[in-house]
């Protein structure tokens, strides 16, 4: 499905209609709240399981805002949340600024093809407590109503890895 006929798909579901940026069509197959199952693995840590939901929204503006909690699968406690914005960055280009309530901010940069978008940090800035994350990978893809993401990153010391894997449906 193209970006646009994705964005057309999910236009009819909002009460008020704003008009796309142009600039951000390349991506308007992430707009729309996704929820879903992950699992999270890393050397320093056992493997566990977790529900999430995704909130992708736009304004009209040249960015999407972005919206991420997740809960853990078994206990439903609060895990983790992150909010940032994505750019249009040129035709084929994406960026992606997020920061997180745990002291780390991710400045990324990368490509989309079609409904795939991978991104890369060009910077990753954290407080004096938050712990070492030195590189994050992002890798979204679209396939109809599912969005599946891994997520890879190099920290405290550990070799860049998978840390994340999820499927999410669209709501």
């Amino acid at each position: 499905m193209s970006p646009r006929a994705a964005y057309n798909r999910l236009r009819g579901r909002y009460a008020e209609v704003i008009d796309l940026h142009p600039d951000l069509e390349p991506l308007a197959f992430l707009l729309g709240t996704w929820s879903g199952e992950g699992a999270g693995r890393y050397s320093t840590i056992s493997p566990f399981t977790y529900t999430e939901t995704i909130e992708i929204t736009q304004s009209g503006r040249p960015f999407f805002e972005y919206r991420q909690r997740t809960r853990h699968g078994t206990t439903g406690a609060p895990l983790h949340t992150e909010s940032g914005y994505f750019r249009a960055a040129g035709p084929g280009a994406a960026e992606l600024v997020l920061s997180m309530p745990s002291g780390i901010a991710e400045v990324h940069s990368g490509s989309v093809v079609g409904s795939r978008l991978a991104l890369r940090t060009v910077a990753v800035a954290r407080t004096p407590t938050a712990k070492e994350v030195t590189e994050v990978e992002r890798i979204f893809e679209v396939d109809g109503t599912e969005l599946r993401y891994t997520l890879l990153m190099s920290a405290v010391g550990q070799p860049h890895q998978v840390h994340l894997e999820a499927t999410l449906r669209h709501k």
